[in-house]
């Protein structure tokens, strides 16, 4: 009897690739509330490993660094080839690792592991016109709300707070909304701040300057003099890790440039990947790096060379393998 051959190589063929399909790992990537920089940041990245093959990559909407943390350090399991990477504000990824934040004291996410350094966040203060807020202790007696329970905005609203003097129990009303229902509630009225930590320029604080706009009010963004109280207690809190800076008018429109502090933001996953898959994620996301920066404004300062400054810098989570071994082939590390 003659044999199809044909049809035996096809049926090989295809046996051999739903073996490896699903021998390809799974890999989840927190990324944070809809509105900020780190939901389509880490949408657009899952979209990209999973084009080019690297992983079965999916987004997860989350409360953000805290939230993500977690996930890799409680849901990562090698056993079914399943990683939890992430998306996480430098001062939240140098707490959790070290142990220092309350949720990590019992058990660190030491396990985290640095892949690439994405790009600063600012610490916003928003507010418009017609509440006639002009600095932190103008919050008083207002409505406030300070980001998600536990999330990175919160701790740093609430260490901004404390460097201003100003209690939360002074507000008149406080919130704890995401970015995209601070913005919402702020263009409503039903609040009259927000804190968000996010990259420049976010979405949905874009979409809210003009909308207040056609209103006939104007975005306001609360400044925090890099010589005041509120900023010099914030840096020795986290030095290395928070730094002052200036946010030109044209960012939001608003009516000068707006001083205050920004801290880091990097992509980590966990030690227990294993160093080939790191190393293809890391490649993967540098050699199509300009599509990443045409979906996300903000990866404009995901770089190698940013990457490398942190390590040779110390930073406290270190890199993984994998990642380190591409940035040596690329050059940006010796």
């Amino acid at each position: 009897m003659k044999k199809n051959w044909l049809a035996i190589g096809v049926s090989a063929l295809a046996i051999a690739g739903l073996a490896w399909a699903q021998q390809r790992a799974t890999v989840v990537i927190p990324t944070g509330s809809t509105g900020g920089v780190f939901f389509f940041y880490g949408t657009s990245l899952a979209d990209m490993l999973s084009k080019n093959n690297v992983a079965n990559a999916n987004a997860q909407q989350t409360g953000g660094s805290y939230d993500n943390i977690l996930l890799m350090r409680d849901r990562t399991d090698p056993s079914s080839n399943t990683y939890y990477c992430g998306l996480t504000t430098t001062d939240a990824a140098f707490v959790t690792y070290t142990g220092q934040e309350p949720r990590f004291t019992q058990k660190k996410a030491d396990q985290m592991r640095l892949m690439w350094y994405m790009y600063p966040s600012f610490i916003h203060v928003v507010t418009t016109s017609a509440t006639g807020i002009k600095i932190m202790q103008d919050l008083k007696g207002k409505r406030v709300s300070t980001g998600q329970p536990g999330s990175s905005t919160e701790n740093l609203a609430l260490l901004v707070l404390q460097g201003a003097g100003v209690k939360v129990d002074t507000f008149s009303k406080r919130e704890k909304l995401p970015a995209a229902e601070s913005a919402k509630a702020l263009s409503e009225g039903s609040i009259d701040a927000y804190f968000w930590v996010g990259g420049t320029p976010t979405g949905s604080i874009v979409e809210l300057g003009q909308t207040l706009s056609r209103t006939g009010k104007q975005l306001v963004m609360v400044p925090i003099d890099p010589q005041s109280t509120t900023a010099l207690q914030a840096l020795k809190k986290f030095p290395g890790i928070l730094d002052t800076t200036v946010i030109p008018k044209k960012v939001y429109n608003t009516t000068g440039d707006v001083r205050g502090l920004q801290t880091g933001n990097i992509m980590f996953c966990p030690a227990s990947m294993p160093d080939d898959l790191a190393y293809n994620i890391t490649k993967t996301v540098f050699t199509n790096i300009n599509t990443l920066r045409t979906a996300v404004a903000s990866a404009k300062d995901t770089s190698l060379e940013t990457t490398a400054k942190m390590i040779n810098n110390k930073f406290a989570v270190p890199v993984h393998p994998g990642a380190a071994k591409y940035m040596r082939e690329a050059g940006a590390l010796k």
